[in-house]
């Protein structure tokens, strides 16, 4: 089997979880190099995982002759800058979402991309990979459930994880372009079309030191979509009980429901407390299958020599939703787009 040799930038919490993944989970990859800006910690992941090479310089990486591919997992406002260096130096390109933190880099990252049409290029919305995600898309293709009425998306992370959170929250671009923005993905994917108006509203409810920041720790928005499908979306902070993604499909012949309890397993614990489900507690763990999916698909896409999706437009279209959404929130006004 043909492997493509991969060297990743950035080796945080998500990183390693790519990087892991490459080393020994997808089976069209090799990880060649690794890259982090702390020098201990690209030797200490590079070590663990028995990487030849490994650099704090993102420039060193992309000019090492035996990397093909770039996975960038670096903080959102570097994307574009790592996108460049990466397919300037002929790299096919995996970066993680948000396609960037404004709408010029945006275009910029656009650019860059189409400068370069013989290299492959894919954005981490994972969700299109989730399993059940994949298997929803197809019955709403085959019509199974009619015409799309109405998506609900949900999107919690835990409680548990609040100090990690509220240290990122400042550079965090806020709940729409860093949560919600993986729902905006699947809106646009999931009824075909783009939103049309939207309106946001919300609150500081439990972390009050989010309104420092122009931003809530619970928001929702109400859409339409230039093809009258509804939509509703909802992002928080605080989940007492672990990590919570939900999404309904509500259509003209039925209605596709995925994970409205977010189990981690088949498992039912039975004690004095009552019968319980334990859930997911981390977002890694929800999205792990996901994942491994994803780098497979974008590792075969740079075999077969093509592009992949999400596109590098899919980014900037989200991107510019997440904003507008963000600007209702503020101004309190239903918004045409």
């Amino acid at each position: 089997m043909k492997k493509v040799k991969v060297g990743i930038i950035g080796v945080g919490r998500l990183g390693y979880e790519h990087a892991c993944n490459l080393a020994n989970r997808v089976p069209n990859t090799e990880l060649v190099a690794v890259c982090d800006r702390k020098e201990e910690r690209a030797k200490e992941v590079a070590e663990e995982l028995d990487v030849p090479a490994y650099y704090t310089n993102a420039k060193d990486l992309c000019n090492d002759s035996n990397v093909e591919a770039v996975v960038i997992v670096t903080n959102t406002d570097s994307h574009t800058e790592m996108i460049k260096i990466a397919m300037e130096a002929g790299k096919h390109v995996f970066s993680d979402k948000p396609l960037s933190d404004t709408i010029e880099k945006c275009k910029e990252a656009e650019e860059v991309v189409a400068a370069h049409p013989d290299l492959t290029f894919m954005l981490g919305f994972m969700r299109r990979y989730d399993k059940s995600y994949a298997v929803a898309k197809e019955k709403i293709n085959r019509g199974d459930i009619g015409d799309v009425i109405l998506v609900r998306c949900y999107s919690q992370d835990p409680v548990s994880i609040i100090e990690g959170t509220l240290e990122y929250a400042p550079r965090s671009g806020g709940q729409f372009i860093d949560m919600n923005i993986h729902d905006i993905d699947l809106i646009r994917w999931l009824t075909d079309s783009e939103p049309k108006k939207l309106w946001a509203i919300g609150g500081c409810y439990e972390f009050k030191q989010y309104k420092d920041w122009d931003d809530g720790d619970n928001v929702a928005t109400m859409m339409q979509c230039e093809n009258d499908a509804m939509a509703f979306m909802y992002a928080g902070r605080a989940a007492a009980h672990g990590s919570h993604v939900e999404t309904e499909i509500i259509g003209t012949k039925g209605t596709l429901r995925i994970a409205s309890v977010p189990n981690s397993s088949m498992l039912e614990v039975m004690s004095e407390h009552g019968v319980c489900q334990e859930c997911f507690q981390d977002f890694v763990t929800r999205w792990h299958d996901a994942y491994i999916t994803e780098m497979e698909v974008f590792a075969n896409n740079v075999i077969e020599k093509k592009q992949g999706t999400p596109t590098v437009i899919d980014g900037t279209k989200n991107t510019e939703i997440a904003f507008r959404c963000k600007e209702s929130f503020l101004s309190g006004n239903m918004i045409t787009l």
